[in-house]
């Protein structure tokens, strides 16, 4: 039987689109405390089908799918900009396609307003009205109100006319800013993307015997099953390995492995290929936040999806990549020597002018990977790293860094990477890598 939480969930999943949502509505409508509601609806906000928005309250929002997560709703740029809403609110729940700053004459900028648009402009009614009537938002700069009619025309549309007291400059910096934060999180894969949901998902019951296992095994093919309680609570896993040699009539709950490792669905499917490798495990549970089933992934699941990760686009930097981008291969004397340098930029430095500890990690580490990946193709987890610093560089400095590979075996991988400035060592780290064959 669903919980209370759960309840609360799928009533509002089931509420039409641009609906205001309000804690003591939900407690009201399903008998629970004001507390629990809450909770409710901030997970819900969280799964992205809700948003809050100050002095306008709680709107159901289309839940964006990951294709399209680059784009906005009209909510989030209300929360974005610090904005208040004028009218239209029943179409905050909308997304935008696009946004056009009005700093031109007027049929300029309708040629360039269209349906599914936010118009960012100032103090002009006649601009906000006719953005309205083709179909597009308005975002009013400089704290300017506009005129009754127009808010009415919005409400009547369902098209959002937000005010916010930052400048046209800065409003689309912040939007940009926003967009651009999304394009990196598009790439991030998590759990709840590759699951195989509960409903396709054959796990054990405690109270069951080996022989059901045998039955699962041979209808299935697979060998490992979550076991779960009378309550759907994950409490073990059982194996082929566990079950050679063990009399048929024998409970599961007697010979699984208790308490076994879990994820949730909104873990990252890298930290889940981690788990899977450092721990050699096949088959993970997927548990929700009271620890019940909600289905499983396997290491083909896991790797697959890495794969597909790297072959998509580039769509936004992280201070990672923009580190990794100033790495440049030089071409060395020997054929088994790789060389590679990089200059030292004032965003890579810390408060007292040389590199940071971060940046330099990230430098070698890259450095080993590629190292490694010219003598075995596939993924490489990092699972140690010892880094010593020997002299401070300095900014703007040349740094050249040479990684060599003393073992790429089958599994495991071990490089040496010595950092030179002006042919002086400057650092040293020695890294440890298992290895994925794809």
């Amino acid at each position: 039987m669903a919980t209370k939480h759960e309840q609360i969930l799928q009533y509002i999943d089931e509420l039409e689109v641009g609906y205001k949502i309000s804690v003591r509505q939900i407690a009201k409508d399903l008998n629970v405390s004001e507390g629990t509601a809450y909770r409710a609806i901030k997970e819900a906000e969280n799964k992205g089908y809700v948003s809050t928005i100050e002095r306008v309250g709680t709107v159901r929002i289309e839940k964006k799918k990951k294709e399209n997560i680059e784009k906005l709703t009209y909510a989030e740029v209300v929360n974005i900009v610090d904005g208040t809403v004028l009218g239209g609110r029943d179409g905050l729940y909308k997304t935008l396609n696009k946004f056009v700053i009005g700093a031109m004459k007027l049929e300029a900028m309708m040629k360039y307003t269209g349906a599914g648009n936010l118009l960012i402009v100032g103090n002009r009614t006649k601009a906000h009205q006719l953005a309205i009537e083709a179909g597009a938002a308005v975002l009013i700069t400089g704290g300017f109100d506009t005129e009754d009619y127009v808010k009415k025309l919005a409400d009547e549309l369902k098209l959002p006319i937000i005010s916010t007291s930052y400048d046209t400059f800065t409003v689309a910096t912040m939007i940009n800013r926003a967009i651009y934060d999304q394009l990196i999180k598009k790439e991030i894969v998590v759990v709840e993307d590759i699951v195989t949901p509960i409903d396709k998902t054959i796990y054990l019951h405690v109270n069951d015997n080996v022989e059901v296992w045998y039955e699962q095994n041979e209808e299935s093919s697979h060998s490992r099953f979550p076991v779960v309680d009378s309550g759907l609570k994950v409490v073990g896993m059982v194996t082929g390995k566990d079950v050679l040699g063990i009399d048929r009539g024998t409970l599961i709950e007697k010979i699984m492995t208790k308490n076994p490792i879990t994820v949730s669905e909104m873990t990252s499917v890298a930290s889940a290929a981690h788990m899977m490798i450092w721990e050699g495990i096949e088959v993970l549970p997927v548990v929700d936040q009271y620890h019940r089933l909600k289905g499983i992934i396997s290491r083909q699941d896991v790797l697959k999806a890495l794969q597909v990760i790297q072959r998509q686009p580039q769509v936004g930097q992280t201070l990672d990549d923009s580190v990794i981008h100033q790495l440049i291969e030089l071409d060395s004397t020997t054929e088994d020597e790789e060389i590679y340098q990089c200059e030292v930029t004032p965003q890579m430095t810390n408060h007292i002018g040389t590199i940071s500890y971060g940046v330099f990690t990230t430098l070698v580490t890259e450095a080993g990977n590629r190292a490694l990946r010219s003598y075995k193709k596939g993924d490489l987890v990092v699972e140690n790293i010892t880094i010593y610093f020997i002299k401070p560089v300095q900014i703007e400095s040349l740094i050249e860094i040479k990684p060599k590979v003393l073992e790429a075996g089958r599994k495991f991988g071990k490089v040496d990477i010595s950092v030179y400035n002006e042919g002086m060592l400057v650092g040293k780290a020695m890294m440890m890598v298992q290895l994925i064959d794809k």
